[in-house]
């Protein structure tokens, strides 16, 4: 008998890509029971607290990206963790780095381990888009918005990691220098950044 309301169950996971948070699933119809005994059973792995993934769906290949993505709704990946994902970085990023907007608490979270950085409002919501990672939509600023970024943090990630982030940038196809400062602008950091890009165009 209770093989049958784990398929419907399981056909929720499915629909959502086989990973959600145990609030949204319970949300969806999962009694907070049967979401537990599917976990003792291994119908579902428990990829983080808070987390689950259906048994037979490939684990995620960007597992903390996706972590993020599902336990904190506000967070825009940023800084190195975006340099990462647009090819912009050799680095490996041994921290998530994402943003929130000021009033917006820093989360505890256990793992994976964060760099939070608070952005003013305008900062905050300018140069996001949302990219389907692992087939969880993560929110993530642009390539131009994270360059623009770089400098505005180079006293905390470095200025070399700045600099030869715009050296990269502008050796990719398509860079659109125009937009860069005008996130450079919001950033406050477009008289930073003039010198250098003239010396590199």
């Amino acid at each position: 008998m209770e093989d049958r309301p784990y398929t419907g169950y399981k056909k929720i996971f499915a629909a959502n890509n086989g990973i959600l948070r145990a609030s949204t699933a319970i949300n969806l119809g999962v009694p907070k029971h049967s979401l537990y005994k599917m976990a003792q059973t291994g119908e579902l792995v428990r990829e983080a607290q808070g987390i689950y993934r259906l048994q037979e769906t490939e684990p995620p290949g960007n597992p903390d990206l996706v972590q993020i993505g599902l336990r904190v709704p506000r967070a825009v990946i940023c800084l190195i963790s975006a340099l990462h994902f647009h090819q912009l970085t050799t680095q490996i990023p041994h921290q998530v780095y994402f943003a929130l907007p000021r009033n917006v608490k820093t989360p505890k979270l256990g793992y994976p381990p964060v760099r939070v950085f608070h952005f003013s409002e305008k900062s905050y919501q300018a140069g996001i888009v949302e990219e389907i990672v692992d087939g969880i939509k993560v929110k993530i600023y642009d390539r131009e918005k994270t360059v623009a970024d770089c400098f505005k943090f180079r006293e905390k990630i470095g200025m070399d990691i700045a600099l030869e982030t715009l050296k990269d940038y502008l050796k990719q196809p398509r860079p659109n220098i125009s937009m860069m400062m005008k996130y450079a602008q919001i950033d406050k950091v477009e008289k930073v950044i003039r010198p250098y890009l003239e010396a590199l165009i």
